[in-house]
């Protein structure tokens, strides 16, 4: 039977796990995403969202070997956040320029380019 303690570590260790498999993701599509992209959204650079996310999941990948305390637990927050404003920010923004997601271009499935969001625009009649 685990202890609460092993228990804690054993939570913590699956916690950081996701965190890693959360930012590996993040990496892989920033890397897997054309640079015009960025540059015509104003997210930055791709590089420096490489960079950044790559740094990440080497702090993420780190911490599984290596204990640094409250340094560590700073670090990963940090980098936490940064995943957070790629996926929640830079990720949509450069996928609507880039034509991703289901149908391409943003979702549209044929119809007219008066259409809007909840139908055809049809100038207020």
């Amino acid at each position: 039977m685990l202890s609460t303690l092993d228990t804690f570590t054993l939570l913590y260790l699956l916690f950081e796990l996701v965190l890693l498999v959360y930012a590996l993701v993040a990496l892989v599509i920033g890397a897997m995403t054309r640079e015009d992209a960025y540059r015509a959204t104003d997210k930055k650079t791709k590089k420096f969202w490489v960079g950044l996310l790559g740094a990440v999941v080497a702090v993420y990948v780190l911490a599984f070997y290596v204990n640094l305390g409250p340094l560590q637990q700073m670090v990963q927050l940090a980098g936490l956040v940064a995943t957070i404003v790629f996926w929640v920010d830079v990720r949509p923004a450069v996928r609507g320029i880039s034509g991703g997601g289901r149908g391409g271009g943003r979702g549209r499935r044929g119809g007219s380019s008066s259409d809007g969001p909840y139908g055809p625009y049809n100038g207020g009649r």
